[in-house]
């Protein structure tokens, strides 16, 4: 067998994959297992230097780019054909300083990363839902999770950013240094460069926090959603919460013979003391007859790595969303209606409590749009890759009619982070509004003028 051959990039010290070499199918397999991209080759980055010199040569050779971190993105733009995939997936160390309450993390480093060291020292910061969700991509597009109420989403706890941009410089961005770059990079995706770090505010919690999930049976569906929408109202900052509709997943806390039984979920984390969450949650817990209720004081990081196995790497993936006006009687129907009528029993649809923290932020102060929304749903077809004959048009055409039924009941936003891979220009300019899209388009004809960061969903230069 004749050997691959080999490429040389200038003053680059991490290991280039090209096909042929061993793990190269590896390197370009992303979390959604719907992408099988092939790029011309993988150029694994061993830090900051690696990647200027990595952009510098696809400049040089014409290359298109992409970025990956954690390769979580549904779209599966951290990968392309024929091109180059810069592969941050090497540089994952957390950096925490316990008394000035910050965390500086590299850019392919996943949120479990963040907790475990994070928490070492009784902090953390708004993280995703998913233990191993990519820093990178979360935080760029806005970044929602269970402390979002309390302490912000993701990029309004970022303090400053390091970035390869596209011209191989590497400028720190803040409120202090390039400020327009910082308000771009917090809500405008991956457009205006290569995030290698990002250093983030922490805040007090845990090490144990009142968190979990309590199933009721889906035929309670529309009782629990209208319990839940005034439950939602009142609850306090420190209460996050996110209900999910499918069916039960086989986790090792639930009995056997509820795994996968179509029911409603709530999963709550309180950031405050225990014996106050347990006060928050009391009236949640008394509602109907649940079938299991696992609220318990959990160490945070045990609950944030709790759904891992339930949306596993090289799954199927399609994802609709939109952010909602609220949670009325009719949007309720519709949800219940439809939420259960998938084939695929790893199917689920799930909805955000937004507000809080959220809401109390400028508009103006970030490029992430959508903080008037009450909820966000996400409706997630699910499928294993020998079940695509089975399930992959059902499943798809599932999550259509659902956010199409959703339609009376949409906001005038709808969260970048959330948009799958046919979601077309139209809808990424609903994510942010004229306004905010002109700005971000104004920008990146500064820090991008020739678009060369164009595999993610693009804003071209204006």
């Amino acid at each position: 067998m004749t050997a691959p051959a080999t490429i040389q990039i200038p003053r680059f010290r991490g290991d280039v994959i090209v096909p042929g070499h061993d793990g190269y199918d590896d390197a370009r397999a992303v979390w959604n297992g719907t992408v099988d991209r092939r790029p011309r080759l993988i150029a694994r980055c061993s830090g900051t230097a690696d990647v200027a010199a990595a952009v510098r040569f696809a400049r040089d050779h014409d290359l298109e780019i992409a970025v990956r971190g954690g390769g979580h993105n549904v779209a599966g733009t951290a990968v392309c054909d024929d091109g180059i995939v810069i592969d941050l997936s090497a540089m994952r160390a957390v950096w925490v300083d316990p008394v000035g309450r910050t965390a500086r993390v590299q850019g392919g480093a996943l949120w479990g990363d963040v907790d475990h060291e994070t928490q070492a020292h009784g902090l953390a910061t708004t993280g995703g839902i998913i233990g191993h969700t990519g820093v990178a991509g979360l935080t760029l597009g806005g970044g929602i999770g269970f402390l979002m109420r309390k302490h912000g989403l993701t990029v309004d706890n970022l303090v400053e950013a390091e970035v390869v941009t596209a011209d191989g410089s590497i400028v720190r961005a803040s409120t202090d240094e390039d400020p327009d770059l910082f308000w771009a990079l917090r809500g405008g995706g991956g457009n205006f460069g290569v995030v290698t770090s990002f250093r983030f505010a922490l805040h007090p919690l845990g090490p144990t926090v009142m968190a979990g999930p309590v199933f009721w049976a889906a035929d309670d569906t529309a009782d629990v959603l209208r319990f839940y929408r005034d439950f939602a109202a009142e609850a306090p900052d420190e209460l996050g919460s996110v209900v999910r509709l499918g069916t039960i997943p086989p986790l090792t806390d639930i009995p056997e013979d509820l795994h996968w039984r179509p029911a409603i979920a709530v999963a709550c984390c309180y950031t405050g003391a225990v014996e106050d969450g347990e006060r928050a949650i009391r009236a949640l817990r008394r509602l109907g007859t649940p079938l299991v209720d696992l609220l318990a004081p959990t160490p945070y990081v045990a609950h944030q790595g709790a759904l891992d196995d339930t949306v596993l790497h090289g799954w199927h993936y399609y994802w609709k969303s939109t952010n909602l006006t609220g949670l009325a009687d009719d949007a309720i129907a519709v949800i219940a209606d439809h939420a259960y009528t998938a084939t695929s029993p790893r199917s689920y649809a799930a909805i955000f409590h937004m507000g809080g923290a959220v809401a109390r932020v400028p508009h103006n102060a970030t490029a992430y749009t959508g903080r008037d929304a009450s909820h966000n749903i996400i409706i997630d077809a699910v499928w294993l890759p020998d079940e695509a004959g089975e399930h992959a048009a059902a499943e798809t055409a599932w999550a259509r009619r659902f956010l199409q039924a959703l339609h009376p009941h949409r906001a005038d936003s709808v969260y970048i982070n959330f948009l799958d891979a046919d979601d077309d220009t139209s809808r990424i300019r609903e994510a942010y509004g004229g306004h905010t899209y002109q700005r971000l388009a104004e920008i990146k004809a500064k820090y991008d003028p020739n678009n060369t960061f164009h595999h993610n969903k693009n804003i071209r230069p204006s």
